[in-house]
């Protein structure tokens, strides 16, 4: 193992030589250290497919150029042991990162500690980006950070929601962090960079593709304490990244959508495999916080004068014409009580402005 500042130049090699999420190069890093595998991959004798792989990136590295980059729009090279470093990382094993290119103004350790990442289709309806940027919201009020991919739809409408409510919220990139995709996001990553973090494994100047998009989804379930999917066609990549939750034993929460809606199909799935039904922040917080201390308020219907009544009041209410008058027997005989009972109950509930005696009888009060 080579000195400190040796190890970070490899691990700035390695994530512009290797794809994220490489287990061959996972299992190389924990046996031999970063500086050993680059000479490793160096080697056409070591592993010649490997080789073979990595050979044309290895004769273009330039990690001084990387790190320039990087630190030209405010940002910084974070590796295992560094302060800032997440260590519940560590989960995914050989597919863990072995570094994060980071730029924004909050600390990505602190902020991952108490985290949620709010996850969904990028063709979202209104109904889902209401839902997302809401729950998003009171996560930020709660003094939760808000983790999500940057991705148009629902992840955009999580990261706007924390936003505004001057909460902290975490993008992780499938390209630089220097690199607006989609570039009509670009606005939107200037402001999480201002209030939040930006996170990716490729170097600055590194283009999304479709792999990253699924490779990084990884790192969006191991940075957070659980998954909230809020809309999710049954083809999602949401899904995936809530397959991945599952894996790490992170909380997957599904936020329910219309019965009729292809957006919601694969959440409902979801939640008849076993995700947890939520429809706030507080019930997201009670599942992934602290046991017996985050909990959610149990919702409540408030009550009115009718539902304090007892039981033989409300009976014989309920036999009390709205317009037409009735006798104290014809009500007796609705209600099922004997008369006397009746004529009891309909006296206190006159007091109670319930009902009223007028010329034809015993009629509702309006």
């Amino acid at each position: 193992m080579g000195s400190l500042s040796e190890d970070r130049r490899a691990r700035v090699i390695l994530s512009s030589v290797a794809e994220p999420g490489d287990r061959r190069i996972g299992r190389l890093l924990a046996e031999h250290g970063a500086v050993a595998t680059v000479e490793l991959l160096s080697s056409a004798n070591f592993d010649p497919a490997l080789h073979a792989r990595c050979a044309a990136r290895l004769a273009s590295a330039d990690p001084e150029a990387d790190l320039g980059r990087v630190e030209a729009v405010g940002g910084r090279f974070v590796i295992p042991g560094d302060l800032e470093w997440p260590s519940q990382l560590g989960d995914l094993g050989d597919a863990a990162p072995w570094a994060l290119w980071i730029r924004g103004a909050a600390d990505l350790r602190m902020s991952a500690l108490r985290s949620v990442a709010v996850v969904g289709a990028r063709a979202a309806t209104s109904y889902g980006t209401h839902v997302a940027s809401s729950i998003a919201a009171d996560l930020a009020l709660s003094g939760w950070a808000v983790v999500s991919g940057g991705a148009f739809g629902i992840d955009a409408a999580a990261h706007h929601g924390a936003l505004a409510a001057g909460g902290v919220t975490v993008a992780v990139l499938a390209c630089g962090v220097d690199v607006a995709y989609p570039p009509r996001h670009d606005s939107l990553f200037e402001r999480i960079a201002a209030d939040g973090v930006l996170v990716s494994e490729v170097p600055p100047g590194a283009v999304p593709h479709r792999t990253r998009f699924l490779i990084r989804n990884r790192l969006i379930a191991a940075l957070t304490r659980g998954i909230v999917v809020v809309e999710a066609a049954l083809r999602s990549g949401a899904l995936a990244t809530a397959h991945d939750a599952a894996r790490l034993n992170r909380p997957v929460l599904g936020v329910p959508g219309p019965v009729t809606s292809a957006m919601s199909t694969g959440v409902h799935r979801e939640l008849r495999a076993g995700a947890l039904l939520v429809t706030n922040a507080a019930e997201v917080i009670e599942a992934v916080g602290e046991l017996g201390i985050d909990l959610a308020p149990e919702p409540y219907e408030s009550s009115t004068p009718r539902d304090r009544l007892d039981l033989l009041s409300r009976r014989v209410l309920d036999a009390v014409p709205t317009k037409r008058g009735l006798s104290i027997d014809s009500i007796a005989r609705a209600a099922g009580v004997a008369p006397a009972e009746a004529t009891t109950a309909l006296a206190l509930l006159e007091l109670g402005d319930f009902v009223r005696f007028g010329e034809s009888g015993w009629v509702l009060r309006r």
